[in-house]
C-alpha cells in the first residue's frame, strides 16, 4: 500500500509540474502576442503620422505656390500699361 501511495504522489507531482510548464508556456506566448500587437500598433501610428506630415507639407507647398502666383498676377495687373 505504501508503494502505491508513493507512486500516486510521484504521479501527482509529475502531473502538477507538467501542468505548470504548460501554463508558463501559454502565459509567455500570450505576453509575446500582446507585445507584438502593441509594437504593430505603434508602428502603424508612426507610419500614419509620417504620411499625415508628408500630406501637410505638400498642401502647404501648393498653397504657397498659389499665393506666389496670385501675388505675381496682382502685381502685373497693377503695373502701368
Amino acid at each position: 500500500m505504501a508503494s502505491f501511495k508513493k507512486s500516486f504522489e510521484t504521479l501527482k507531482a509529475t502531473s502538477h509540474s507538467a501542468a505548470k510548464g504548460v501554463t508558463d508556456t501559454a502565459e509567455q506566448a500570450a505576453e509575446d502576442a500582446v507585445q507584438q500587437v502593441a509594437d504593430s500598433a505603434k508602428e502603424t501610428a508612426n507610419i500614419a503620422a509620417q504620411e499625415a506630415g508628408r500630406q501637410t507639407q505638400a498642401a502647404i507647398g501648393k498653397a504657397a505656390d498659389k499665393a506666389v502666383d496670385t501675388i505675381k498676377e496682382t502685381g502685373q495687373k497693377l503695373e502701368p500699361k
